[in-house]
């Protein structure tokens, strides 16, 4: 909250992550070279006909949809390469433990055995990399943000938030 017209440690610390997200997925906009989704083909575009594509993620309105429904499964989601209880990286097993001991209920989704839902979370997030934690429908980052959000107790509070609600 703001009190007295200073905002909290809290909001500082959530502006502070969303400006590092922000500034990550602009750098991974910018640094990406223009590719065609088919060869000779500008998205957006069939010939003459308009091919709807979005123009924030380059997706499908029908993959963006079963992105955004994935986000939107649980109050918390962890997109990460293997399973909750059989990671198969060291970043997705560090967030799988951070989540743990906040004592958080949880989704994962497996980005290697889900067909296409590597690429198609990239593009939605605009987040290069796995694991990616999705939080009441919003993007909060990867491992790194995760541990940051951790260590400084935010990462607690927003646990026990959604856990009484």
């Amino acid at each position: 909250g703001v009190e007295g017209g200073a905002p909290s440690g809290r909001a500082r610390r959530t502006a502070a992550r969303r400006a590092r997200v922000a500034a990550a997925q602009q750098d991974a906009v910018q640094g990406a070279p223009y590719e065609p989704q088919e060869p000779g083909r500008t998205p957006g575009c069939a010939g003459n006909n308009f091919d709807p594509v979005s123009l924030s993620t380059g997706l499908s309105p029908e993959v963006e949809a079963r992105c955004s429904a994935l986000v939107n499964s649980a109050n918390i989601v962890l997109f990460m390469k293997g399973e909750r209880h059989a990671p198969k990286c060291g970043f997705s097993n560090t967030s799988v433990q951070v989540l743990d001991a906040c004592g958080a209920a949880y989704k994962t989704v497996d980005i290697l055995s889900e067909p296409g839902a590597r690429d198609a979370m990239k593009a939605f997030s605009m987040w290069p990399t796995f694991p990616q934690l999705y939080v009441e429908g919003e993007f909060f980052g990867g491992c790194d943000i995760i541990c940051e959000m951790y260590k400084c107790g935010e990462l607690q509070e927003l646990v026990e938030r959604i856990n009484l609600e």
